[in-house]
């Protein structure tokens, strides 16, 4: 992969011209890290020709697509949390895809029902508890996170945050709004403190005495697991997949749209078929410590250490569909405030 650009040079879209239309080239704009991506763009090459070109960003791709219109370069787009794949959805800035391999390759669940986006990995959103203060199977489901015995508990970051606000939406969709707002309600009266930081900062705080319990992302811990600055920290909570037994764990994604405007989408959806094969998968989601969306791949590597994931078969555009109801939930019951 020749052309992959790094993040640091496009971090505020600096102007690097990318082919609009250009034979054997397929250009990608993503908020998953060059890195992550590099592996798998390699491979593709060898294997079809086709080079691979990145524009990587935190924020603002959608933005950008709309400035763009017709004219952007961009065939796909790489991201990660439904909520911001489905902005881009509401946003009409990407397109149906129909492909044989793709809905052979990713389950019904994980994709949206016209194509216009495919799960490449899933993410649960697991509960965090500390090894020396919370006894193995003393809390097993997200229900639970409301009981009063958790009361100045528990740490979480922002109720706002899309992770968080997927795993209400989920709540709703299971339960109801009136149902989950109690429940919302009680998990804020459970907190050691103001939500803050992100899910690793949780995990921290297990590890200073602050809280006791904390919901988070599980490539996060996996990805502290291999940072030896942070592995001693990690080491010190123990992984909860809730809801195992029953519905299943709520799990997120990253995943893959193409564009409206899409001028290479032949190689675009070449792309996406072979990032949904099993020889990318399992290369894509190893290398974030993830789970593989194509259901033919066992997870590899660290993630096998944690035992198997009985993931909520919820459909994630359902999920999708309660966003709105969930972040008007997080502003009733005050959730972040003091």
């Amino acid at each position: 992969m020749k052309k992959t650009l790094a993040a640091t040079a496009l971090a505020a879209f600096t102007a690097l011209p990318m082919a609009a239309s250009a034979d054997g080239e397929v250009n990608i704009y993503s908020y998953r890290q060059a890195y992550l991506l590099e592996p798998l763009l390699e491979a593709f090459n060898k294997e079809t020709g086709i080079e691979a070109n990145v524009v990587f960003a935190k924020k603002g791709l959608a933005e950008r697509l709309e400035r763009e219109g017709r004219n952007s370069p961009a065939d796909v787009v790489m991201t990660v949390d439904i909520s911001r794949i489905n902005e881009l959805v509401e946003r009409d800035l990407v397109q149906g895809v129909e492909s044989e391999i793709l809905n052979q390759n990713i389950p019904e669940n994980l994709r949206h029902p016209e194509g216009k986006w495919y799960a490449l990995t899933t993410r649960g959103r697991l509960i965090f508890a500390s090894k020396d203060r919370v006894e193995e199977g003393e809390i097993t489901t997200y229900e639970q996170l409301a009981d009063d015995k958790w009361k100045g508990r528990i740490c979480t970051r922002s109720g706002k945050h899309p992770y968080n606000i997927a795993l209400f939406s989920s709540m709703i969709a299971h339960h109801g709004e009136a149902e989950t707002e109690k429940w919302l309600q009680g998990v804020k009266e459970n907190l050691a403190r103001k939500p803050q930081g992100g899910d690793r900062d949780q995990i921290k705080a297990i590890a200073e005495g602050v809280c006791d319990l904390s919901i988070g992302n599980s490539y996060y811990y996996g990805n502290m697991l291999q940072d030896e600055n942070q592995r001693e920290i990690a080491e010190q909570v123990r992984l909860v997949f809730p809801n195992a037994e029953g519905r299943g764990t709520h799990v997120n994604i990253s995943g893959i749209s193409l564009t409206r405007s899409a001028p290479n989408r032949e190689n675009a959806i070449k792309l996406m078929e072979f990032l949904s094969s099993e020889k990318a998968q399992q290369v894509y989601a190893e290398a974030n410590t993830e789970y593989p969306a194509n259901p033919d791949v066992a997870p590899s590597g660290i993630v096998t250490e944690w035992g198997s994931i009985n993931p909520d078969d919820l459909s994630l555009q359902e999920i999708a569909n309660h966003r709105e109801a969930a972040v008007k939930m997080v502003d009733r019951v005050d959730y972040d405030g003091e």
